[in-house]
């Protein structure tokens, strides 16, 4: 007897303990458990074999989220597996994340997280919003000698000073990049150049291939340790324009800028970052009042791009950026001045 009643009480001791660690898993915050989930990598998939995870490892696909964004299409040409077995895998991650509808306030909550990328002029980030955003692409198209990359640099050095342990990527797609023009705007924000050249990591883009892959090879930077708070691509079109001539090419010209900037759309929400792309401009033969500039790209562009700035020459040399689009402010214009030292206020 004594015996049997030392079993019940351990089993009752076993069962209060079962109860107490219950009630600490419930109690434990989802937050802890969306970052966990978030954090599993493929291997965890049904079905997913070793063979498949290297490939999907080795391509940037080594997390549920990555996954879970991505296309069926695109898991089946970098992975090899069948359509129907990629789509299986994008469901199962995005069952895991809960990857749904949210209210509202969930959304506001998110977008608190959103920083803002000083130019150098208030002008020109007002009209922005209080300056350049992240987890956005802003685009800006203009004529030759506006200021596109101008803004460019100054964005690139502001960005450093802002953030110490940031890191700034420049695809260069024209050779247009000087290093001088950082030393010259570092020095006039008290800004160690050395230090910024070393944080600014530029690569010259020979061709559109080249572009998109660089693009691509900006998250490889991220994972390992960079902590990457802008891109600038300028210019985004210039090889676009240069290879696919004639009508005959528009529609594979359309279909790869339009792969391409979601590339840069998947960088800056995934990593809360901000994309500085420009664009080049045609004049429009058929049009007699106003202004014949139109920016290259067509619709693909423009629907990707959350804020789109036209840019044109002022008054004694200073330069006028006009918001075209954007999801939240009120079209508006700003002048600015292009100094040695950097944007300026007129």
């Amino acid at each position: 007897m004594k015996k049997q009643e030392a079993i019940v009480v351990e089993e009752g001791v076993i069962e209060l303990e079962k109860e107490e660690t219950q009630e600490i898993q419930e109690s434990e915050p989802e937050s802890v458990k969306s970052e966990d989930v978030k954090s599993e990598d493929v291997n965890t998939i049904p079905g997913v074999g070793a063979a498949t995870a290297e490939k999907l490892i080795s391509s940037g696909y080594d997390t549920l989220l990555s996954i879970s964004v991505t296309s069926p299409r695109e898991l089946v040409q970098v992975a090899g597996v069948t359509d129907a077995t990629a789509r299986k895998m994008i469901q199962y991650a995005r069952e895991k994340l809960d990857l749904g509808f949210e209210s509202g306030e969930d959304v506001l909550k998110k977008r608190e997280t959103i920083e803002k990328i000083y130019s150098g002029s208030k002008a020109l980030d007002n009209l922005l919003g209080g300056g350049f955003e992240t987890r956005a692409i802003t685009e800006a198209y203009a004529s030759y000698g506006s200021g596109k990359t101008q803004i460019g640099h100054a964005l690139a050095t502001n960005c450093l000073k802002q953030f110490p342990d940031s890191t700034v990527v420049y695809i260069d797609t024209e050779s247009t990049f000087r290093p001088e023009r950082i030393i010259s705007i570092a020095k006039n924000i008290d800004l160690d150049p050395d230090d910024a050249l070393k944080r600014i990591k530029v690569a010259r883009a020979f061709n559109s291939d080249h572009q998109v892959i660089l693009a691509e090879k900006v998250e490889e930077l991220i994972k390992n340790g960079l902590n990457v708070k802008l891109v600038v691509v300028d210019s985004l079109t210039a090889h676009f324009r240069a290879e696919f001539v004639g009508r005959g090419t528009l529609a594979d010209r359309q279909q790869k800028i339009n792969k391409h900037l979601h590339t840069l759309m998947k960088l800056a929400e995934l990593y809360n970052l901000a994309v500085y792309v420009t664009n080049q401009v045609m004049s429009k033969p058929d049009v007699f009042f106003g202004d014949p500039t139109e920016a290259i790209g067509g619709h693909i562009v423009a629907h990707a791009s959350t804020y789109r700035m036209y840019l044109r020459r002022g008054k004694k040399g200073s330069r006028v950026a006009k918001l075209v689009d954007s999801p939240n402010l009120p079209e508006g214009e700003a002048i600015f001045n292009i100094t040695e030292t950097g944007i300026k206020d007129v």
